[in-house]
């Protein structure tokens, strides 16, 4: 590591060692083997932890099965083939949120509805969640396939409004939970009230495989078939016979032997975050102008994978007059792949001037930061896509900024962090 602050990186705990030798020992550096079995286990007792008493809980989640999986973004896909959705049908998708949570409706040639925001968890708005589905019904006579709801920067949604409101309807839930894994609605773990939940394992999430996810099943029968679609949908013959479309999207060992190790620091990972989180709300509480988005109710338990604030729009960053006059030829910040370089300084929406030079300020003093999510219904690629929407997440993207949340942030840094914001401000 260097001496840049950087928004989120997982922490090697040291027992990742232990499991990789062990693989490489046996010889099972491939997409199965122990580590996969023993790293499905630890998150199935993961998710069937915290059910403060409740009975009934206690009693679905012990029928929840977990599959290891190459990518939270193949675990979206699986789960949507799970619930039956073919090209020609629509699929109710929160705007706010990562690509990753819409596109595999698109590569089964679905549709995607998006739903706007409620202004308090930042998620899905259950009441516009309802207005979408009946309007997709008298548009085209159909119910949506599913929903997919999201736990945005590891906030939980208000899961028992949308749940109500799918079960009214007969639409089955997916819970992507890639940023909220470890968050709790009632107690209960995030992921698990749907029929299907989504985890990430990426580096920057909150315990890391390098790279991977994990898809939480209803039951045994529904982790098979998801299994039987992760490798390559292939038929019980002693020879290779295929009768549907497959993928290779299941973990190897090796990166699941990480995965074990990572599952013993994952109480620390996520009591470190609410710190953080603790101490930049005592912080930012002292300046005008900015807002620190925490719990908004005692139900809601965020794991706080990214702790983000929103600047006024009448609060003044040195420099802002400067922000989006350089076109950005590469990545910024910590981003991963491949970019484009930008076409033009501007896009039709994008974070208002003092959000960007107050990034701007951060990364010339080492400080990795990045606007909030730009809403899905606003990106190009889905333009012409239904969208219900309230203005909350476009508000929002106008005006809030993510800051370094992960395990090697101290709270030295976070202390050092607000000083330089507060030295930006006019």
């Amino acid at each position: 590591m260097n001496n840049r602050i950087y928004l989120c990186l997982a922490h090697m705990s040291g027992q990742e060692q232990k499991y990789i030798k062990e693989a490489f020992d046996t010889n099972w550096v491939v997409p199965l083997g122990p580590n996969v079995n023993g790293f499905e286990e630890d998150l199935k007792q993961f998710v069937e932890s915290g059910t403060d008493g409740n009975i009934m809980d206690w009693a679905t989640l012990q029928g929840k099965e977990v599959v290891a999986l190459s990518a939270g973004t193949a675990a979206v896909h699986l789960s949507l083939i799970a619930l039956g959705v073919q090209a020609g049908d629509e699929v109710i998708c929160q705007s706010f949120t990562f690509c990753a949570s819409c596109n595999p409706i698109k590569y089964l040639g679905a549709t995607p509805v998006f739903v706007d925001s409620e202004p308090e968890t930042w998620n899905m708005d259950p009441t516009l969640l309802e207005e979408a589905i009946k309007g997709r019904m008298e548009k085209t006579g159909r119910k949506p396939k599913a929903i997919v709801v999201v736990y945005l920067y590891g906030m939980p949604a208000k899961i028992d409004d949308i749940r109500a409101i799918a079960q009214k309807y007969d639409i089955p839930l997916v819970e992507d939970a890639a940023e909220g894994f470890g968050s709790r609605y009632k107690g209960r773990v995030c992921g698990t009230f749907g029929e299907y939940g989504v985890l990430s394992f990426n580096g920057n999430k909150m315990i890391t495989t390098s790279g991977g996810g994990a898809l939480i099943c209803p039951d045994k029968e529904a982790k098979q078939n998801v299994m039987f679609y992760a490798t390559q949908a292939r038929e019980s013959y002693p020879y290779y016979q295929h009768e549907q479309i497959g993928y290779n999207y299941r973990m190897s060992n090796i990166c699941a032997g990480i995965g074990r190790g990572q599952m013993t620091v994952l109480d620390a990972h996520i009591n470190h975050h609410k710190k953080l989180a603790a101490l930049y709300a005592q912080l930012f509480a002292e300046i005008p102008g900015i807002t620190f988005h925490s719990n908004p109710s005692a139900e809601i338990d965020s794991n706080y994978w990214l702790n983000t604030i929103t600047l006024a729009p009448e609060l003044h960053v040195k420099g802002e007059e400067k922000a989006y006059t350089t076109r950005i030829q590469g990545a910024v910040g910590g981003a991963a792949g491949v970019t484009h370089s930008a076409s033009s300084t501007h896009t039709d929406c994008e974070p208002n001037n003092n959000v960007e030079a107050m990034r701007i300020a951060l990364d010339v003093a080492g400080i990795e930061s990045r606007p909030l999510w730009k809403p899905m219904h606003l990106q190009p690629v889905y333009k012409g896509c239904p969208s219900y929407v309230n203005g909350v997440s476009e508000s929002l993207f106008k005006v809030g900024l993510c800051l370094p949340s992960g395990p090697y942030v101290s709270e030295e840094d976070a202390t050092h962090i607000v000083t330089v914001i507060k030295q930006q401000i006019k």
